[in-house]
């Protein structure tokens, strides 16, 4: 029942933007919703300026809880504001702080305390231009990631209802939510397009709560955590062979074959809805020399090379007065021997298809985008690999400035042993304003 009200709810708004609201037998005619950017114009030819950027994403999750009952939970998965500004054509600066994941289960009774989510700086990175196109060098808190085209992806900008977890393959290992602090370099000639950095990486990662005590070494025999830098910092004169491992390199380097992307920010577009020609085919990197460590029960430890590489091919193009997008990745991660942080990162590999068909323009109102995505994760420290299948529905009331999105998502998980685990079946509906 639920699932279905889940369903009744978005054949509702296509209803209601599809045919025109009536009053008596006169149309109520629309106001012009067209968007218009929030900037501040600093100059008359509109060159400098401040730009500002807010958005949202609601969410109601169906799924099934312990018991077997199928239940509807909210969430206010982001809540985020941006701004950047451009004075000179010879630099840049962008700050971006939110709230990522609310639900009633991680509210505070007064919203300050720690277990609850917290309003942070995403990223503030300052950039100059050295040769204008060709390169610019900028540093911070930032979002110029290397690995895959969708690494860098934009949250306003998903074709999917949300992005590939495993795309963000360091994200809470090496990074803060999918920011690293450090150097970039980026530029474009002709078509070729690319982007580097050198990092610091974090030291307190995901894997520092999971560090055995001396005791536990035994049946830790082999475990493999992402703690170099935390180990280093804390046990350095416990473990003589340590090494501080305190810097990590990523890139990415992209064939714009069709229609040129802008690369004045980072953020990568999920599907450009019709609007252009696109054919990038791409690859990139990430590595971080003795970046995670292998306990091993003699209370020694081993440290191990970090290294994730994808390759990757995006295509969007107009058909008719509809559209088609593509997207497919290979990744091969390698975070040590057997590691795994449970079903979303481990040593092995993953494939990653998309697809989506933007339907022939048949509203002023409203546009719709069905979607497909697969996935593949096959981890080492798994006997049997696991799969995803995603299939939703866009509803566009103004492009992604006010999307209506019903997802349902289809997951097998890695396993041991004989014992296959039941797929996981959830529908997710999502609000999503972008100002």
């Amino acid at each position: 029942m639920k699932k279905f009200l889940l369903i009744v709810v978005m054949l509702t708004f296509v209803f209601v933007y599809v045919y025109p609201q009536k009053k008596g037998d006169i149309t109520v005619p629309r106001t012009d919703n067209k968007y218009k950017p929030l900037t501040l114009k600093l100059s008359k030819d509109g060159s400098k300026y401040i730009r500002f950027l807010m958005w949202g994403q609601f969410w109601l999750t169906g799924n099934k809880n312990a018991n077997g009952d199928f239940q509807v939970n909210p969430l206010l998965r982001r809540a985020r504001f941006l701004t950047y500004a451009q004075i000179s054509p010879r630099f840049l600066i962008l700050m971006h702080f939110g709230v990522n994941s609310l639900s009633a289960n991680n509210m505070d009774p007064i919203g300050n305390r720690s277990n609850a989510p917290q309003l942070f700086l995403h990223a503030l990175w300052m950039e100059y231009a050295i040769v204008q196109k060709y390169l610019y060098i900028g540093g911070g808190l930032h979002y110029w990631n290397g690995i895959s085209r969708i690494t860098s992806q934009s949250t306003l900008g998903f074709m999917t209802l949300d992005n590939y977890r495993r795309a963000w393959a360091t994200l809470g290992l090496s990074d803060q939510y999918a920011r690293h602090l450090g150097i970039y370099a980026k530029g474009m000639a002709g078509g070729f397009a690319y982007r580097v950095s050198v990092n610091s990486p974090i030291v307190n990662s995901l894997d520092v709560s999971k560090i055995p005590s001396a005791e536990g070494y035994d049946s830790w025999d082999g475990q493999t955590l992402y703690t170099s830098r935390y180990m280093y910092d804390n046990y350095k004169d416990n473990f003589n062979n340590l090494k501080r491992a305190a810097w990590s390199y990523q890139g990415y380097f992209e064939y714009q074959i069709f229609d040129k992307e802008s690369n004045k920010l980072p953020y990568r577009a999920g599907t450009y809805l019709g609007k252009k020609k696109v054919l990038n085919v791409g690859a990139g990197f990430f590595a971080h020399p003795n970046g995670s460590v292998t306990y091993n029960s003699a209370l020694t430890v081993t440290q191990n090379n970090v290294s994730v590489y994808a390759v990757d091919v995006f295509y969007d193009t107009p058909l008719g007065t509809g559209g088609l997008t593509a997207y497919g990745a290979y990744y091969s991660f390698n975070y040590g021997p057997k590691y795994t942080y449970g079903q979303t990162y481990g040593t092995g590999n993953s494939i990653l298809l998309q697809a989506g068909y933007l339907f022939p323009h048949f509203s002023d109102k409203v546009s719709l985008q069905l979607y497909t995505a697969f996935n593949t994760a096959n981890f080492t420290a798994f006997d049997h690999p696991g799969n995803a299948v995603r299939t939703g529905l866009n509803m566009f009331l103004n492009g992604q400035h006010a999307k209506i999105t019903l997802e349902y998502d289809a997951t097998q998980d890695q396993y041991s042993g004989d014992t296959k685990p039941e797929r996981k079946n959830s529908v997710i509906l999502q609000a999503q304003i972008f100002l």
